[in-house]
């Protein structure tokens, strides 16, 4: 089996210390041939330590290394890994030059940025042949730990109540504490990490939540504004539920709670035996409650998939893409999280969660 030529745009700390481990491990299926960033510095910084894995990889910088992989035929699919800021504008100029585009979380800054997108994605659809693949790298909608505990959650009965709540720990021992495009995004931090956290919520439940109230506020003055949020929320069968993020925290902790009529469902971040993962709290109908624990994997597995879909794509054989992987799914992420940061900046007041 031929291996498919992906080029990374990004240079980062996620691009050295995610992307490129997790695509070497399944370098039977996929080769790195460049890695692009807006300085030449910033590019072999991260050649240098991809080329362990991929011998032949290039360092490529500026817009004469962004047409060199814009215009180079064996590179079928693009990872973009840049500030949030410009993710937009690239994804689509790359889609535009018929390259499927896995496109690094958030799916956009605002709802309006996300209408547009879609607009121009939809264009280029009706124009460009062979239907370019516009994914966002959710990793937690792949994560075993939600796969598995979805399959459970029918045996829950209907759902009663909610909670994910997260004490998270962004301070100056968190490598992207310093992030700039971070502190100068609108949302800051609640909005990029509390995508994934949302992207948890909505694939354990498997419904949209359709409004919201929220209070936000900012208390730590290291962090950009707001650090806090807690909101109310209502998923469209009804069934409400808490969200309550802290950005930093001295007690780390991180778990989503559903409680249903015949058994409850937590799925926890934590580790076992020195492995990073989730453990999964089943509580049946008799009370009994059984427990597993699931390493991450999630990276790795949406890789896989993006990797399997623009295969399929290219043999033009009208292959569905994988839903989880669609821009509309990391658009709803970003219209929940935009209502609750709405709700907070009106005191409260309920919002209705934009449709996608």
């Amino acid at each position: 089996m031929t291996t498919t030529q992906i080029a990374i745009l990004g240079a980062g700390i996620f691009v050295k210390t995610q992307y490129v481990p997790r695509l070497s491990e399944i370098s039977d299926i996929v080769s790195v041939k460049f890695i692009w960033s807006r300085s030449e510095e910033s590019a072999k910084s991260a050649v240098e330590i991809a080329r362990k894995h991929f011998g032949g990889v290039e360092a490529v910088w500026g817009d004469q290394g962004l047409d060199r992989i814009i215009n180079d035929d064996s590179i079928l699919g693009v990872a973009v890994v840049l500030a949030g800021q410009f993710q937009v504008d690239i994804s689509l100029k790359l889609l535009k030059a018929g390259k499927h585009v896995l496109q690094e979380k958030p799916a956009a800054a605002s709802i309006s940025e996300i209408e547009k997108a879609l607009s121009g994605y939809n264009s280029i659809r009706a124009n460009v042949r062979g239907q370019p693949i516009w994914a966002v790298a959710e990793n937690y909608r792949f994560e075993p730990a939600f796969v598995e505990s979805k399959k459970l959650m029918a045996e829950i009965g209907d759902m009663m109540s909610v909670q994910v709540i997260v004490e998270g720990s962004m301070n100056s021992s968190n490598p992207y504490f310093s992030s700039s495009w971070r502190r100068n995004f609108t949302g800051g931090f609640i909005l990029d990490m509390g995508v994934h956290f949302i992207a948890g919520l909505r694939m354990l439940v498997g419904c949209e939540v359709v409004s919201a109230s929220a209070t936000t506020c900012h208390v730590d003055k290291t962090l950009p504004p707001p650090d806090i949020i807690s909101s109310n929320f209502q998923l469209e069968n009804g069934c409400s539920g808490v969200f309550v993020m802290v950005v930093s925290s001295r007690s780390s902790k991180i778990f989503w709670r559903v409680v249903g009529l015949k058994g409850t469902i937590q799925i926890e971040r934590g580790n076992q035996n020195g492995r990073q993962g989730y453990t999964v709290l089943y509580y049946t109908a008799d009370g009994q409650c059984k427990s597993f624990f699931y390493p991450f994997s999630g990276v790795t597995d949406e890789f896989k998939t993006f990797i399997h879909d623009i295969q399929e794509a290219k043999k033009g054989n009208g292959h569905e893409v994988e839903p989880r992987l669609s821009y509309i799914e990391g658009a709803r992420d970003v219209a929940l999280l935009e209502a609750m940061m709405e709700s907070g900046s009106k005191n409260g007041a309920l919002v209705h969660v934009k449709k996608f």
